[in-house]
């Protein structure tokens, strides 16, 4: 072995614990890698042991092509088939509202629903809803309803049980098969599912199934697959989603991979400065240039064998302690394997992020002479400064990034662009903001002085250890940046989320503003009004508030546009009004004679704000002044918004088109409450349709929030990272400084300044990271909106970020916790004496 190697590697051996925090960055994402294969084992079996939507006892189906209730009793009376289920499905009218109605056996091996209360159906006119069902449309055990499957004929029914459905969307009713055939008046099926007999051969039964389809045309004869093959069918597609949605994470573990390697480099290039001394002796006694670089890459290399096994080690103990801890509370989740591939490459992937990772240190290392080194006692982590070479590399692609970005700004699409390439404008942005971090790297070490005299401001304040921890991290501007840039990656990340987030928020709101701006919205069908006395009778309603009746037509002319939808809402009833998109113009001039219309109307009448435009109805007709110009959509979906004068002069009745409620109070069930009072007002006259608003802001709410917190939690891997860097790098500044510390103790400093000395110097990582990440987050956030041309309005959530800042800077503090509690505990004595 090369003796410059041996060397090494005894120093390795003498002291584990540098190696582990050497490579603990590595150690961390090699985990994270791990996991992550084991998350999407995990997900993709459990999706095909029980997430199909076909149940286990099914053995064969009967599907694609033309089956009947003719040929479910025949396959019914075969010898050796247990049961056999008939799926379909129709929807129908209940009053007004939609009802969809699907058959299952309620009961037994091939039933898809369980009785919550009540019983199953068992008589002809009997159905089973869901529980949603029961809270949105009124439907209980017990109730009545009469419903029109679209036949041209009503039919009643009657609610007999409540039951727990794979799918609950509030319109969901079941019922045994012959009873959703009867109601739809054919005799036509989607497909039926086949339970076998113990015993019975599936190969022969298939043949005697088949031979039942016999007289049908072969263009229309169904095919007759396993239940195995269908649920296998049914869990590929659900794992083709799955394998969808891990691209994406994949996509942020690759981030915080190459996060990790920037920590590594930089740990590296410490170690290697803290034991310049013992490399110098080497050269001296005769080691040459290349012999000390190969053994410190051999170093490097060995550090990533040994911590991306601890690593993926790590890594299978939490895929299978987690799901053991899941089904322990009751969900279905099953372990996953040990699979060996994936684990060999995260081995090497973690030697191989080391080995690049070693290189620069182990070069720069390699080429100091050996009386220089002698001389030195750490300071390549101490160099404030950059070479030429650095410059280059930092400018070169600062000003490639800036030029992209500047084209990507004279290139924006006008807000109502139509033939807009988003994506490629996209990838602009993100190929800008790549440049920028790479130039950011580069030129890091040049940009923390100057953050740090700005953010560092009030640290300073706080008397000589603020000073002392300005004065450490600024005096290793170098290594204060490897750190810094890793954080300020998580930073850019975190900020361009919650100012997205933010704004795509902001475009929702205005957006359901103009077609949900309430809970509940009553109508009549086929443009029937309100009975007199509704909007009364909602008012007195202790369930409800805000009551806002208005009035509609449907067939107006504007200008030379004809069918323009018109409205008479009170803007000023509703507060979700006040978050309408408003493109030009003020809503608040709304008057006799004036006019708020959509963008939509305004493109295709030529109309403006200012102009005048000549309004027509078959009873009526009148001129008014445009003072607003809205979205796409007024409100209700309409085109134009009018005074009550105004759309009455156009020839609109006295009776109601509809009203627009919220319920009294913000819970579910005060909702459901409000719900049940707004049916009740129109006195059961009529078919009227009560449509729950309040569903679309919970839908468009819930999921943001969810993309929110999933974009959040993958950036936290790469913060992760970024935090036991500065860990690392702090527990291994501590190491370099033991002499400085010993000093700092015996000219005076107690050991619980020292502590906070130390502890701050982590938080200032985190600061320069926090701002450097903020500055380049924020402005990379809008260009990626305005480059998308959705229109979303620039919105910065200073709280979130703030927040986001604040935990950021903890965190970092807290990872130096334990290594400032270390440095305190060494007594002044020994720490002059060490070496």
């Amino acid at each position: 072995m090369n003796p410059v190697l041996r060397t090494q590697l005894a120093g390795v051996a003498r002291r584990p614990a540098r190696m582990l925090l050497t490579g603990l960055a590595v150690l961390v994402a090699s985990f994270v890698v791990y996991a992550t294969v084991l998350a999407q084992q995990i997900t993709e079996r459990s999706v095909l042991d029980g997430l199909s939507g076909t149940p286990e006892a099914v053995d064969l189906v009967v599907r694609d092509g033309t089956v009947t209730d003719r040929e479910l009793a025949a396959i019914t009376a075969l010898p050796g088939v247990a049961g056999a289920a008939g799926r379909s499905s129709l929807g129908a009218q209940l009053g007004g509202q939609y009802l969809n109605v699907t058959a299952d056996p309620g009961g037994g091996p091939l039933a898809l629903v369980t009785v919550r209360s009540g019983r199953y159906p068992s008589a002809p006119g009997e159905i089973a809803v869901t529980p949603r069902t029961v809270q949105l449309l009124g439907l209980d055990v017990g109730s009545s309803a009469t419903v029109d499957p679209g036949t041209g004929r009503k039919t009643a029914l009657r609610v007999v049980g409540v039951v727990d459905a794979p799918q609950d969307f509030g319109y969901d009713a079941y019922a045994p098969t012959a009873t959703v055939v009867a109601l739809g008046g054919e005799h036509y099926l989607q497909q039926i599912d086949i339970d076998l007999a113990g015993g019975a051969d599936a190969d022969r039964l298939r043949g005697r199934i088949e031979a039942v389809f016999a007289a049908v045309k072969a263009d229309e004869r169904p095919d007759v697959a396993t239940g195995a093959d269908v649920r296998l069918d049914e869990a590929r597609s659900a794992a083709s989603e799955i394998d969808q949605v891990f691209a994406v994470v994949a996509m942020f573990v690759a981030v915080a991979v190459a996060a990790a390697g920037l920590i590594a480099a930089s740990t590296f290039r410490i170690v290697f400065a803290q034991r310049m001394r013992q490399l110098a002796l080497l050269r001296a006694v005769g080691a040459g240039r290349g012999a000390t670089f190969r053994a410190l890459a051999t170093e490097g290399a060995l550090t990533g064998l040994v911590t991306g096994v601890a690593g993926v080690l790590a890594g299978l103990a939490a895929g299978h302690l987690v799901p053991a801890a899941l089904r322990g509370i009751g969900w279905n989740v099953l372990s996953p394997g040990v699979p060996v591939l994936p684990a060999l490459g995260t081995v090497l992937l973690a030697v191989l992020m080391t080995v690049l990772a070693v290189l620069a240190p182990a070069v720069s290392a390699s080429r100091v002479a050996p009386l220089e080194a002698l001389r030195a006692a750490a300071g390549t982590g101490a160099r404030t400064g950059i070479g030429r070479l650095r410059w280059v590399a930092g400018l070169l692609p600062l000003a490639a990034g800036l030029a992209l970005a500047g084209y990507v700004a004279t290139n924006l699409p006008s807000p109502d662009a139509r033939d807009h390439d988003a994506q490629t404008m996209l990838l602009a942005v993100v190929a800008s903001g790549a440049l920028a971090f790479v130039a950011l790297i580069a030129l890091g070490p040049v940009l923390v002085r100057p953050v740090l005299a700005v953010a560092g401001w009030p640290l300073r304040r706080l008397g000589p250890i603020g000073r002392l921890a300005i004065g450490g991290v600024g005096g290793s501007a170098r290594r204060a940046a490897a750190v810094s840039v890793v954080v300020a990656l998580g930073v850019t990340l975190i900020a361009g989320v919650l100012v997205g987030g933010a704004s795509v928020r902001v475009l929702g709101d205005r957006e359901l503003a103009a077609s949900a701006p309430a809970d509940f919205e009553l109508t009549g069908s086929a443009g029937a009004t309100l009975p007199a006395g509704s909007a009364d009778r909602a008012r007195a309603a202790g369930q409800l508030t805000r009551v806002t009746p208005y009035r509609r037509l449907d067939a107006v002319k504007v200008g030379q546009l004809d069918d323009v939808a018109v409205t008479d809402l009170d803007m000023a009833a509703l507060p979700r009004l006040r978050d309408l998109d408003v493109r030009n113009g003020s809503v608040d001039d709304l008057g006799p004679g004036r006019a708020v219309i959509a963008r939509s109307l305004a493109e295709l009448a030529g109309l403006d704000v200012g102009d005048t435009v000549e309004v027509t109805a078959r009873r009526g007709k009148a001129r008014l002044a445009v003072v607003a110009v809205l979205g796409d959509d007024a409100p209700l979906h309409t085109w134009m918004l009018v005074t009550p004068a105004d759309l009455s002069a156009l020839g609109a009745g006295a009776g109601y088109s509809g009203l627009l409620a919220d319920a009294a109070g913000d819970t579910e069930q005060a909702r459901t409450e409000g719900l049940r009072a707004l049916r009740a007002v129109t006195g059961g006259a009529g078919d009227f349709t009560v449509e729950v608003l309040a569903d679309q802001r919970d839908r468009v709410d819930s999921a943001m929030t969810a993309l929110l917190g999933i974009a959040l939690g993958l950036i936290g891997l790469t913060v992760l990272i970024a935090v036991v860097g500065v860990g690392a790098t702090t527990a291994l500044s501590v190491v370099e400084r033991v002499r400085e510390s010993g000093l700092l103790r015996a000219i005076g400093m107690s050991r619980g300044g020292l502590r906070a000395m130390l502890t701050a110097e982590s938080a200032l990582y985190g600061v320069i990271g926090a701002v450097l990440g903020l500055l380049l987050g924020v402005p990379y956030a809008w260009l990626a909106l305005q480059a998308t041309g959705v229109n979303a309005p620039l919105t910065v959530p200073v709280w979130q970020l703030v927040v986001a800042f604040v935990a950021l800077v903890a965190l970092t503090a807290l990872a130096g916790v334990l290594p400032a509690r270390r440095a305190a505990r060494v007594s002044p004595v020994h720490a002059l004496g060490t070496d």
